[in-house]
């Protein structure tokens, strides 16, 4: 299965009720594990879009690690989510480790998902 649809998949599962659509910021760029930067979109059971939450994903590599940044699109001053062995919050502004927001359970969720998804077996 393509790996956007398996990223959509993955965020309606974790953040219900809403439904997701994937769509890489740069359609020129190949959409491979060591470097990649999606929009999440999001839509309610209507159809109706939810710009507000929608997310940015990006997935890259360091050294033998694949990593992940989820943030929230266009809202820089919310906090953003980086997923390596563990997850981290981090200033949306300074990049400082912050805090966990209120409502960061079904991210994490995803973050741990996605990580599973992308992340060799023999890792």
């Amino acid at each position: 299965m393509d790996l956007l649809v398996l990223i959509a998949k993955a965020a309606d599962v974790c953040l219900k009720p809403w439904s997701h659509a994937v769509i890489v910021i740069d359609p020129s760029a190949p959409a491979e594990l060591d470097e990649l930067d999606v929009r999440i979109e999001c839509r309610d059971g209507d159809g109706q879009r939810h710009p507000d939450r929608d997310l940015e994903l990006e997935i890259y590599r360091s050294g033998d690690e694949i990593n992940l940044m989820l943030s929230w699109w266009d809202q820089p001053e919310r906090p953003m989510l980086w997923h390596g062995r563990h997850p981290v919050w981090m200033d949306g502004a300074s990049g400082q480790r912050c805090s966990a927001p209120q409502d960061a359970a079904p991210l994490e969720a995803l973050g741990r998902r996605l990580r599973a998804l992308v992340t060799p077996a023999a890792d």
